[in-house]
């Protein structure tokens, strides 16, 4: 059995406390900006939210508010985000995208639980990581940050993924550590998906696979979008 070398140990080390600490999306109470893990993440992506534009989201082809966004007298189709975000994903899914990390996930905290929730999973399988975390938006803004919100990568559509969805890929370094990562937002009706799902190997200091990473992150996003309707 290979151990650690003391240099991959130490670089370990954030990973550890993470485990113990747990996760913590961070937001003003007034924030519309989607929660977000907080610093103590190894995780790479460092964008933040784009602040939300003016006036009522559209759909993108005919201007016309869609399923009652920008009215104040339409119901919402999806009132609250999912009370129980850790249980969105199917425990087999969580096993194939973060090898060796609990299907339970830590859930992640918000100033504003009727609007916003979202779960973590990351783990350590051998010297393969992968951190996989999905949040749900349906506050106001949710739709139109939609179409601008981002990773830090190039942006490309996903046609069929709910009523509006694109994907983003980078690849980050950090003490010769490559690691890759994926950005998937997905939008149904008024509620908005985001999926990051980035891992590299600590061995070899390379960046987890291009297609692994990229059909990662469509595969829990799809399932995020489909759990939305129960």
């Amino acid at each position: 059995m290979r151990s650690l070398p003391l240099t991959l140990g130490a670089r370990l080390l954030p990973v550890a406390a993470l485990a113990a600490a747990g996760v913590a999306m961070t937001t003003t109470p007034d924030s519309e900006a989607r929660p977000k893990p907080s610093a103590h993440s190894p995780r790479p992506s460092t964008s933040a939210p784009s602040a939300p534009s003016s006036g009522a989201p559209v759909d993108g082809s005919s201007g016309a508010p869609v399923d009652g966004q920008g009215d104040d007298t339409a119901a919402a189709r999806y009132p609250k985000p999912p009370a129980k975000p850790c249980a969105t994903l199917p425990a087999g899914t969580v096993k194939d995208l973060v090898p060796g990390a609990p299907a339970a996930g830590t859930v992640l905290t918000t100033s504003d639980a009727t609007r916003r929730s979202g779960c973590s999973w990351h783990a350590l399988s051998g010297f393969d990581y992968r951190w996989l975390d999905i949040t749900y938006d349906v506050s106001a803004a949710a739709a139109t940050r939609a179409r601008s919100e981002q990773g830090d990568g190039p942006s490309t559509a996903v046609p069929g993924l709910g009523d509006q969805g694109s994907v983003s890929l980078n690849v980050t370094t950090d003490d010769k550590q490559r690691i890759r990562e994926a950005v998937v937002v997905a939008r149904r009706a008024n509620a908005v998906v985001t999926v990051t799902y980035n891992g590299g190997d600590f061995e070899t200091q390379e960046a987890a696979g291009t297609d692994e990473i990229r059909q990662g992150a469509l595969t829990a996003a799809k399932k995020a979008l489909s759990a939305l309707d129960g």
